[in-house]
Parts: structure tokens; sequence; C-alpha cells
């Protein structure tokens, strides 16, 4: 297995495909939600991805500075369903995190969670800074990571 977080006009064709095809398969399939994924915003944004054999395992996705908020991001955060169970939902969580204070020197994230997981995140470091609001009809908290580091 292999990370990898690459701009989006690094990627190639096949990576792509697979983190296209696994979003769908999370967001629109799995969850019975149909939006639209495809919104702009990777075009803007880093993608970092655990890779097995071309496979993607687990995916977030990184939107720059004034893409999504006024501070960078995190979004599409999710563990291909076979490879579940294994922490790299937290794993991948933690890497970018680390990416965006030590690569990008942000020392602020802004992320839409879905509501169910914001003891995931609160365990990740962030604080809710919003009510429970609707976003493609599944209830989302809007939370603040706040780098520790000076």
């Amino acid at each position: 297995m292999e990370w990898k977080i690459r701009k989006f006009s690094e990627l190639n064709v096949e990576e792509i495909y697979e983190i296209l095809k696994v979003r769908n398969q999370v967001f629109i399939v799995e969850q019975n939600c149909p939006y639209e994924d495809c919104d702009e915003k990777d075009k803007n944004s880093y993608h970092m991805f655990l890779s097995d054999k071309g496979k993607v395992v687990a995916y977030i996705r990184i939107p720059e500075k004034g893409v999504s908020y006024d501070e960078v991001s995190i979004g599409r955060v999710l563990v291909n369903k076979d490879y579940r169970g294994n922490n790299f939902g937290r794993e991948i969580m933690i890497k970018g995190i680390e990416f965006i204070e030590k690569d990008l020197k942000e020392k602020s994230i802004r992320i839409s969670a879905q509501e169910y997981l914001r003891e995931f995140y609160k365990s990740l470091g962030f604080k809710e800074v919003s009510e429970a609001y609707l976003e493609d009809n599944i209830p989302h908290i809007e939370m603040l990571y706040k780098s520790k580091s000076n």
C-alpha cells in the first residue's frame, strides 16, 4: 500500500477514475444520496489517498483556502468499504492535518462534518462551531481545528 498526495493536475487518468469511482460508491450509492460530486472544487484541491494495487483504500480532498471556506478544508473523507475496520479513516485524517500544518503552513482547518461523526472529529481536535444543518438531506455540523503549534 502507498500513500499519495497530489494536486488535481498531477493526478493521472487512472487515479482520477478510481477516486471518482470510490466517492460515488460511498457518498451516492451507500448513502443513497444523489448529489453532484464533481463540483469544480477538485481542481483547486489536494487529493490524499492510500492506494492498494491501484484501488483507492482511503481518501480525503483538501480544498485550498477560499475554495470551500476562508480556511483550508478537508472533505470527501472516506474509507473503501472493503478496507473498513482498520483505522484508515483516523490515519488519513492525521496525515491530512499534518500535511496542512507542515507543508501548507496553515493553522486552521474548517470542515462540514456529517453529524454522526462529530465525536470522531472531536477526537482529532476539531470543535463544533455551528448548529446542525442539512446538507444533501444529511445532518451536518461545521467544525474548526486550530493548530496547537506556534
